[in-house]
């Protein structure tokens, strides 16, 4: 009986010892780059899909579960998940993960923010006083991130420290080749005018130093109209833009209007991991989206 019980106890800390982080990230970008960083120490899964608009969520009870078990959240912050995440943390009862806490972290809270308005009122649409929140389309916020996500997981799984900070080096040394090497790719899109359909690649635009010439929504956060597309035609008559940019979550009916009245391309960008076959991960996600800004000049 007695060596039962050890065999038990030994079975049940080997166990406990190889368990792995439960990581809840609402977009999954951060289920990415947290995969990354921990490998198999973690266990990751993603609130939303590149399909999804991250702003209005479902609270599912399947969610309220998965917060129930994680040990660190992630999530991009600046109130883009503020119509849904804190529901799921208010109803899960965790405590690890409360704002505050080591169990969360809002990725953009370490990057600087783009398009912080001065004044926030109903009348401009869906924005966000602390900054636009789609971070993720700079690989060099990517990149920012992940120092601090790895020094979270350190913190929370000390017995995993030296994996995390082993496998952060390399994804550093890896991450920083690919951004030159995207860069480099990119050099002709510098300038170049483009249309989108909602900000949500305002970091990408701002990275590649291309010029937003106008939106499809008049508003952030409002859909287009007639009257606005109307207005958007007779604008690239007089100036036209090179490309229509819209997302992976986008409906692609206004930019295909625009494209049927003007001849300019739309294009599909995924707008995180997962938007399309190619971005099955970071690195694949950003090889799709320079590869696809290029098709139109060729």
């Amino acid at each position: 009986m007695r060596w039962l019980f050890l065999s038990s106890a030994i079975v049940f800390y080997s166990a406990s010892a190889s368990a792995a982080l439960n990581i809840f990230a609402c977009e999954p970008e951060w289920a990415a780059l947290a995969q990354e960083l921990g490998g198999d120490k973690v266990s990751t899964v993603s609130a939303t899909t590149a399909f999804q608009d991250p702003h209005h969520i479902e609270a599912r009870p399947s969610l309220i579960a998965r917060m129930r078990s994680a040990e660190l959240v992630v999530c991009s912050g600046s109130e883009l998940e503020i119509g849904w995440l804190p529901l799921l943390l208010t109803q899960s009862g965790n405590g690890r993960v409360q704002p505050g806490s080591p169990g969360y972290l809002e990725a953009s809270q370490y990057v600087v923010k783009l398009e912080v308005p001065r004044v926030v009122d109903r009348s401009m649409g869906d924005v966000h006083p602390g900054g636009n929140p789609h971070i993720q389309t700079d690989p060099r916020n990517i990149g920012k991130v992940a120092a601090v996500l790895a020094q979270r997981l350190a913190q929370l799984d000390g017995a995993n420290a030296a994996t995390y900070r082993s496998r952060a080096e390399a994804f550093d040394k890896r991450w920083k080749e690919a951004i030159a090497r995207w860069e480099q790719q990119a050099a002709r899109l510098k300038g170049v005018p483009l249309v989108e359909h909602h900000k949500g690649f305002t970091y990408l635009v701002s990275w590649l130093g291309m010029r937003e010439v106008g939106d499809l929504e008049p508003k952030p956060g409002i859909p287009p109209t007639t009257s606005h597309l109307a207005e958007l035609v007779e604008q690239m008559r007089q100036a036209p833009a090179k490309m229509i940019i819209y997302s992976s979550y986008d409906d692609p009916k206004a930019a295909q209007f625009l494209t049927q009245r003007t001849g300019i391309p739309s294009v599909m960008l995924p707008f995180t991991v997962g938007g399309s076959d190619r971005a099955k991960d970071l690195f694949g996600y950003f090889d799709d989206l320079i590869a696809r800004l290029l098709a139109p000049l060729q």
